[in-house]
């Protein structure tokens, strides 16, 4: 038995209908977290009808499944536009701006309010990733600490935002050992 092919487009990550559904998805996440998470919703926020969503996404399962990866792509192409061309000296704290800009920005990050526990479980695959992500850009000896303890202070704050917003990058600077930002 032949398997019918996709729409066209479908399986282009880079299709702008397939990235609006996406980021719909942070959206309507951040919201109603996965639980209740409403394919309705989710068209409508992006702008389209539900068969067109279905031609991108089979159901809710394949949509997460999908979304996780976006999100992370989302996050290691902004590290990386912030990142290019900059002297290996600028790029961390370049990384940590991106890293403030994204925990005050993006919709799907208030579904910790929402849908805790979920949050939590999926921290434990995330902060690796992040953790590793960072020690790329650090320097000197205990670089694999820095990067730890900045990441450390990242979650911190996305699990309980505080009043100190406006000195989330000095913290994420000091726990990275950023001496002389943009020098």
């Amino acid at each position: 038995m032949t398997m019918p092919s996709p729409a066209p487009g479908s399986a282009d990550p880079d299709n702008p209908t397939r990235q609006r559904i996406l980021a719909a998805t942070a959206e309507v996440l951040g919201r109603n977290g996965t639980t209740r998470l409403s394919l309705s919703e989710v068209a409508a926020q992006a702008g389209v009808s539900r068969p067109t969503l279905y031609r991108y996404f089979a159901d809710k399962r394949e949509l997460l499944d999908v979304f996780v990866v976006w999100e992370r792509q989302y996050y290691e192409r902004a590290i990386a536009k912030a990142t290019a061309e900059l002297p290996a000296h600028e790029r961390l704290d370049a990384a940590l701006r991106v890293i403030v800009e994204y925990q005050l920005s993006y919709p799907g990050m208030r579904m910790v309010d929402v849908e805790p526990d979920q949050v939590i479980r999926r921290m434990s695959r995330v902060l690796p990733l992040m953790r590793e992500r960072l020690e790329r850009l650090c320097t000197g000896p205990d670089a694999a600490l820095s990067a730890a303890t900045a990441v450390r202070v990242a979650i911190s704050q996305y699990l309980v935002r505080s009043d100190d917003s406006a000195d989330f990058l000095a913290q994420l600077r000091h726990a990275a050992r950023v001496r002389h930002p943009g020098r």
